[in-house]
């Protein structure tokens, strides 16, 4: 079991990060006490539970129980339990704002009413001190838009999770629809049409015999050649951006052939150049009629 602590200033985007090791694959559990952590790393290892990656976020929300971190840190590795401690921060005047805009309460000052929010975050940066100089992992949020955030944390955790972006390719026809989750929707409309070929009428993008009428014309191997060069650029920059799934869509009339025969292709040279696409063809409004991992 992977185990990370996830730990820092209040304000410094643990939620965020939390939403990101989620769609990385991560079992998390906000604001669990420390005194509890032990217990809960032995059920989430048992036979009946086992998680391979799991993420405990622990901070000043605990009030005093937070105090035992120490002790819920030093026991853990006691009874085996191999853990990475990542500590999020951000300068005080990012913290500040931060608050000042959200017009959420500090956590030391819902627990101390009287203190004010710099005075919060100055005690609370004095409390994590020692963690901060425990941990494994730093990151500073204080530069970070939310995008550039999941980013650094795919960067961290996504590779070494095993999970990468996960692409769904989907095949259909614009008669019924275009597929209103689709990231990048590519028309192929353009191309000659087999449905106008009675022989190839009842035929699939999946049959050979429309794979060859197709990629007879010229401009159907080019215009498959600039999809996926365009995809093989896009999408180190999606990863990059830490985005977990891409919807690419491709159309024509019907839904039968041209895009078919385009989504199964591109699937493929995905698949050999180690991309984990899965492939949908979508010949009815909203019906997967044939998948492909």
């Amino acid at each position: 079991m992977r185990l990370l602590i996830v730990t820092g200033m209040s304000g410094a985007g643990k939620s965020r990060v939390v939403h990101a090791l989620e769609d990385f694959g991560y079992f998390c559990v906000d604001n669990l006490p420390p005194r509890l952590t032990l217990t809960f790393a032995k059920l989430i290892s048992g036979a009946g539970e086992r998680r391979e990656r799991v993420a405990v976020v622990m901070d000043a929300r605990a009030g005093g129980a937070f105090l035992d971190v120490f002790w819920a840190l030093d026991t853990l590795r006691a009874e085996g339990f191999a853990y990475q401690l990542l500590f999020l921060d951000s300068a005080d005047e990012i913290l500040e704002r931060r608050y000042k805009e959200t017009r959420r309460k500090h956590p030391l000052c819902a627990q101390n009413p009287a203190m004010g929010l710099p005075e919060a975050i100055s005690a609370e940066r004095k409390l994590l001190e020692p963690l901060r100089a425990r941990a494994d992992l730093y990151v500073d949020t204080s530069a970070l838009s939310p995008a550039e955030c999941r980013g650094r944390m795919a960067e961290l955790f996504a590779e070494s999770s095993g999970e990468r972006m996960r692409v769904h390719i989907n095949s259909f026809g614009f008669a019924h629809g275009a597929p209103r989750d689709s990231d990048l929707l590519f028309d192929v409309r353009c191309l000659p049409n087999p449905f106008y070929i009675p022989e190839l009428k009842e035929k699939t993008g999946l049959d050979a015999e429309i794979e060859r009428y197709v990629f007879s014309f010229p401009e159907s191997g080019e215009l498959f050649a600039k999809i996926l060069d365009m995809l093989l650029f896009l999408l180190p920059l999606y990863q990059k951006e830490g985005k977990s799934s891409l919807v690419i869509s491709i159309g024509c009339t019907g839904g039968r052939h041209r895009s078919v025969l385009f989504a199964r292709r591109l699937g493929e040279e995905l698949h050999q150049r180690g991309v984990a696409a899965h492939v949908t063809h979508l010949q009815r409004s909203g019906d997967a009629w044939e998948g492909t991992p």
